[in-house]
């Protein structure tokens, strides 16, 4: 259940009560993809960084270790040992990333493993299937991710498709959930709004998938090739479109500016690999702009990443030994940046929430915004 607790313009604050915690909005959902953060990050970490919602993707795990085995193990938050919230992408995304090693029908996607190159379909009802296996929190309605650069006769006929898939998985998820062996039987589905970068596609697919009365509403197929401006014009006119007293999630979305501005369009939830990706290759968010650690000047910066940051890298060490840590190609460089980025951006959905709480957000977006395009 959602619970709309403030509005400032579009921006929302809410509450969204799962049964496993109540996740304040809005979030930064932290990325596990195979059910841990990349860069040495174990689940107790998540625990002292703030983080709210892990996110783990249903084709990885269904590739490895399987499905099944972690249904077997007692489900995914008993096999990561995280008693906290966590979504499951449906796979979808799989359908636009591994374009070259997928087959797109009306029953479902065909695949070849990226692993070991041996075939899977999924569709619907097996995405389903997976993902209550996994029992997650949330899971996310499989559908296409069509490209940005896609034709509109394309974009159409896709999102057609994903509206009759949308259909089956909500009928599957209520057969699970009443299903004897199911292990999360108030497992949530979330919608996805597709259309590409064709505005009336966008809307009138919102109108359609609001009808379902689903948990939560996503908006998929942003940020995979088209302009910032370009998306932030789709936020603006497909939000509204959506359940005001459900929350919205913003796929794969991004960096602190996206998320700002994301905010300020009426989003909720968040997810993006860019705090633990550019952690991996030594790049930081600071509230004062991003910091490259491989540059020379910080061969003998005493200094922490970032002053006051109360993160378990800037709490003990320098941004001298970090940089030494990453040249050496030691785990623990690459460890403790992720553990920064992740604090930055679960540090800076906080203050979100508590500027929206105060009626101030528009001052603190602008200021934060401000202070992070300095030259650091």
């Amino acid at each position: 259940m959602y619970q709309l607790l403030k509005q400032e313009g579009r921006a929302k604050r809410g509450e969204f009560h799962t049964v496993h915690g109540i996740i304040q909005t809005p979030v930064f959902m932290n990325v596990g993809t195979a059910a841990a953060i990349k860069g040495a990050v174990s689940t107790e970490d998540l625990e002292h960084i703030k983080t709210q919602v892990e996110l783990s993707n249903t084709y990885h795990l269904h590739v490895r270790p399987g499905d099944k085995i972690i249904k077997q193990m007692g489900g995914l938050h008993k096999f990561m040992s995280w008693n906290k919230p966590i979504l499951t992408d449906s796979g979808g995304f799989q359908v636009f990333s591994l374009a070259g090693l997928r087959k797109i029908k009306e029953e479902g996607v065909y695949f070849h493993s990226h692993i070991d190159g041996r075939k899977i379909f999924m569709g619907p009802e097996e995405s389903m299937q997976i993902q209550s296996n996994l029992a997650s929190t949330i899971a996310m309605a499989f559908d296409e991710c069509p490209s940005s650069t896609a034709d509109r006769s394309y974009v159409q006929n896709s999102v057609e498709r994903t509206t009759r898939w949308l259909a089956r998985c909500k009928n599957e998820m209520n057969r699970l959930n009443d299903a004897e062996d199911t292990i999360n039987k108030k497992q949530m589905l979330f919608g996805i709004n597709q259309g590409a970068v064709y505005e009336d596609i966008r809307i009138e697919h919102a109108k359609r998938i609001r009808e379902f009365d689903l948990d939560g509403y996503a908006i998929g197929g942003l940020a995979v090739g088209e302009s910032h401006e370009e998306m932030y014009h789709i936020l603006e006119e497909t939000v509204p479109f959506l359940p005001l007293e459900k929350p919205t999630y913003l796929m794969g979305v991004g960096t602190p500016a996206n998320i700002l501005e994301g905010v300020e369009r009426g989003i909720d939830f968040f997810d993006c690999v860019y705090p633990t990706r550019n952690g991996r290759h030594g790049h930081l968010y600071t509230n004062h702009g991003k910091i490259n650690l491989f540059n020379a000047k910080y061969e003998t910066d005493e200094r922490p990443i970032e002053e006051g940051c109360a993160c378990p890298a800037c709490r003990r060490y320098s941004r001298a030994y970090i940089r030494h840590l990453l040249k050496a190609k030691e785990m623990l460089g690459m460890r403790l940046c992720v553990l920064h980025n992740l604090y930055f951006y679960n540090t800076m959905m906080e203050e979100i929430r508590d500027a929206l709480d105060a009626g101030e957000f528009a001052a603190y977006k602008k200021r934060k915004l401000d202070n992070m395009s300095r030259k650091n």
